[in-house]
């Protein structure tokens, strides 16, 4: 098959969607089959593709077209005359707000979470308006539509009337290879050496955005915990700036303890396995997820997790975090934090039962999954042609 990517929504790698991406294509360069894909990416993310190259085709696209509404528009007007012209056999849009309406092949989509439709407020009303009054119809168009949770296909099927038969789950996995147990006391050191963090710390990543990632409530459970406890931890905040992010760094001036909450901006990948490792434990009280693949990183990586235990967090983690009945309630998550901190035993327990769930999630079997997805688009969409092969094309993995 010839497939098409497009990759121009992963705000240059820094999102959850950039993530999932890098980490799908990767795993499916690695696998032992025959299709050729063309990638469209801003002119400004070359370089953070440059690991799959020669093995996909890597299309630029102008930067005019970054912004929100001008990507919108490139996906309806620019991206199907693409896929005609490179004669696609399947076209996958990783983002629900750039599906597109009408195209000459086979559509996939994959939707990482409805947080708007739950959430209100959570953007302005001109994406909550495009989100809510156009994209069901866009959906209801797709061919299939992967997504990344039961949680999830729920609220595709609530929310959008997608017809179930086009729907499927398909977990997100993670890369064992960058994420394992390592040495702890050698990752302390590397935290400490290159960010001066050598007290114990909680750690949370997720993009510093209000109200959805729930910061300012953890902010005053920490200060709870300060307050009880005296002790020196630290709590620290990897992530870029989002929508009302400026919230959050008023909550942080605001604190008491406001010289132990540390933001570290957005953590490189050859970073963030030290801080997995280095955490007393990884806290994610965001109140919507899809999947929530900090919360699998960290128990790859040996670290106890606290994390809500509804929705898609509570599928994905199951019984092997720290769960918080209400990610809400300050006090509640503030209990959690004493626990962890006091309790050698119960960190181990969470340690040992982190690393077995991890080891149920893998992107080998999410990139083969993936790939019959396509199969599948393609065959529904009525061609059963051979994959074909043009000249001056790249090979094909």
């Amino acid at each position: 098959m010839r497939i098409g990517l497009s990759t121009t929504m992963i705000q240059r790698g820094h999102t959850g969607i950039g993530q999932y991406l890098f980490a799908l294509l990767r795993a499916i360069a690695a696998l032992p089959v025959r299709h050729q894909f063309n990638l469209f990416v801003l002119e400004e993310d070359l370089p953070l593709f440059q690991f799959l190259q020669p093995a996909m085709n890597v299309i630029p696209v102008a930067e005019t077209w970054r912004k929100p509404a001008q990507n919108i528009f490139w996906h309806q007007s620019v991206l199907p005359k693409l896929a005609r012209n490179l004669r696609l056999d399947v076209l996958h849009v990783p983002s629900y707000r750039r599906l597109i309406w009408s195209s000459p092949c086979a559509t996939v989509a994959t939707i990482h979470d409805l947080a708007p439709f739950r959430l209100p407020k959570k953007y302005d009303w001109k994406r909550m308006l495009y989100g809510k009054r156009i994209v069901p119809f866009l959906a209801r168009r797709q061919n299939k539509i992967i997504a990344i949770s039961k949680t999830t296909a729920a609220d595709i099927r609530s929310y959008f009337q997608v017809d179930p038969q086009r729907l499927h789950v398909i977990y997100n996995g993670v890369n064992h290879e960058r994420f394992n147990p390592g040495d702890i006391s050698e990752s302390r050191t590397r935290v400490q050496e290159k960010h001066g963090i050598k007290e114990l710390f909680f750690l949370y990543v997720a993009r510093l955005e209000h109200p959805g990632k729930n910061h300012v409530r953890l902010i005053a459970a920490f200060n709870q915990f300060k307050q009880a406890s005296r002790t020196n931890h630290k709590l620290v905040l990897a992530g870029s700036d989002w929508h009302g992010a400026e919230i959050i760094h008023a909550m942080i001036r605001q604190s008491p303890w406001t010289k132990d909450i540390i933001h570290l901006g957005f953590v490189q990948d050859q970073d963030l396995a030290s801080f997995y490792r280095a955490a007393e434990a990884f806290v994610f009280p965001s109140l919507v997820e899809g999947f929530g693949m900090p919360v699998i990183e960290a128990m790859a990586c040996g670290c106890p997790v606290i994390c809500s235990s509804d929705g898609a967090l509570g599928e994905v983690a199951g019984d092997a975090a720290l769960g918080l009945r209400d990610a809400k309630d300050v006090d509640e998550l503030a209990l959690r934090l004493a626990s962890v901190a006091r309790d050698a035993r119960l960190r181990n327990q969470l340690r040992a039962s982190g690393l077995r769930r991890a080891e149920e999630f893998d992107w080998k079997t999410t990139a083969e999954a993936t790939l019959d997805v396509y199969r599948q688009a393609y065959m529904k969409a009525g061609s059963l042609m051979m994959p074909r092969v043009l000249a001056g094309t790249k090979q094909p993995i």
